[in-house]
């Protein structure tokens, strides 16, 4: 069985209203409504810092050659141009 874990937030009273409204809309609970919305955010979140920390790792690493902030938006705006 799968345990679930109580949380006490604040929130501002307008965002209590409209998770009552999407809740009562969708026919779900507040609790399903703010779990998925956790999710959603944590799988974001999770997902841009894991590629900065990997970017990070790999810039990191000797021999990484960087190129230029210019040069990469000359080749850039030549390959739309094309």
């Amino acid at each position: 069985m799968l345990k679930v874990e109580s949380v006490t937030v604040r929130v501002k009273p307008t965002t209590k209203t409209r998770l009552e409204a999407l809740a009562h809309a969708t026919k779900r609970s507040k609790s399903y409504v703010i779990e998925e919305a956790l999710e959603q955010y944590l799988d974001l979140n999770e997902w841009q810092i894991d590629g900065i920390v990997q970017a990070l790792a790999e810039a990191d690493r000797p021999g990484t050659v960087f190129v230029d902030q210019d040069e990469v938006l000359a080749k850039w705006e030549a390959r739309s141009a094309r």
